[in-house]
């Protein structure tokens, strides 16, 4: 069953009723209903069109977070092949928030890592909603090293409300994990793309997009905070949220236009959850884009073209 939003109540409502006309035709053979359940399709259609055509700041954050939409582990087994994954950070543990490892894409050996926030109950729990401790990050600096080592480039995924705020992950070093992980990104020379695929939150996101391009999908959020954060610490109020959200200036048109984003990755109509084969299937095409427009720069002029892309942030779009 598809799980709605809260701004799709009208439209659950409408595909609820098509739905209960054709659970009756399939018991009742002698009834014919598809001319009124048709009518009902085109009916939602329109609906679940216009509902997306112009979502707000906050309604994005909330597509953005749907638990039906691809997760970094859908994308792996639908775009890349020979996947083998390599786990822990030769240190202190494996963790399940970050997968990654040796993989073929379009034939070509590369390296992916991603943000893993799991699919039901039990996964989420083990992945930890996708929010990595300091060994994931370390796993992810351990990869990005490896494929500079071996001449691969690497392609991130990103999906995760941010780094994990627990005492334990503080106690390990969190901030410093990140500040590496970062730093690394910005080191290696080979060609570095990441996608925000889901929530690109703070510095858990940073971590892994500091790259040659970034890419968003439309629905897709990148931004320093969550809007519920944000709204706690200005307004001592989480209800604020709506208005954090557009403040924030988070979404991939938003960000295009400062800078931030070096391309947006239009979504099936109603989601990446509604048509997730043609969502992954755009990733897939936008990645090997991407590959293409780095292929010619060698080492040093990746990591001159990556340091300059983040030199030059905050020169366009904030008078907007």
């Amino acid at each position: 069953m598809t799980q709605y939003l809260d701004f799709e109540k009208p439209l659950a409502e409408i595909e609820g009723k098509a739905e209960e006309l054709r659970a009756l035709a399939r018991a009742n053979e002698e009834m014919d209903i598809e001319s009124e359940a048709k009518a009902l399709d085109l009916k939602a259609g329109q609906l679940l069109e216009g509902l997306y055509k112009d979502l707000t700041a906050w309604r994005k954050c909330q597509v953005a977070r749907h638990p039906e939409r691809p997760h970094c582990k859908d994308y792996i087994k639908a775009l890349f092949t020979e996947f083998t994954p390599l786990a822990g950070d030769r240190n202190f543990a494996d963790d399940l928030a970050v997968m990654g490892g040796l993989a073929r894409f379009n034939d070509q050996p590369v390296m992916v890592i991603g943000h893993e926030k799991g699919s039901d109950t039990k996964s989420r729990i083990e992945r930890n909603f996708g929010m990595a401790r300091p060994e994931g990050y370390r796993k992810a600096i351990r990869l990005m090293q490896m494929a500079d080592k071996f001449n691969l480039p690497v392609i991130t995924l990103v999906d995760t409300p941010g780094a994990y705020p627990g005492k334990g992950a503080e106690e390990r070093g969190q901030s410093e994990a990140i500040a590496r992980s970062t730093e690394t990104c910005l080191q290696i020379g080979v060609p570095l793309v990441s996608i925000i695929i889901g929530e690109g939150g703070s510095g858990g996101a940073v971590a892994f997009a500091s790259a040659n391009r970034v890419a968003m999908l439309e629905h897709s959020v990148y931004s320093v905070i969550t809007p519920e954060g944000c709204a706690s610490i200005l307004w001592k109020d989480a209800e604020k949220m709506r208005e954090a959200a557009q403040a924030l200036r988070l979404t991939a048109t938003d960000l295009a236009e400062l800078g931030v984003v070096d391309h947006i990755i239009a979504e099936p109509k109603g989601g990446a959850h509604r048509d997730a084969d043609t969502a992954i299937q755009a990733v897939g095409e936008t990645i090997q884009q991407l590959l293409n427009e780095l292929k010619p720069l060698d080492g040093p002029a990746l990591i001159k073209d990556r340091q300059q892309k983040y030199l030059d942030l905050g020169s366009k779009g904030l008078a907007a």
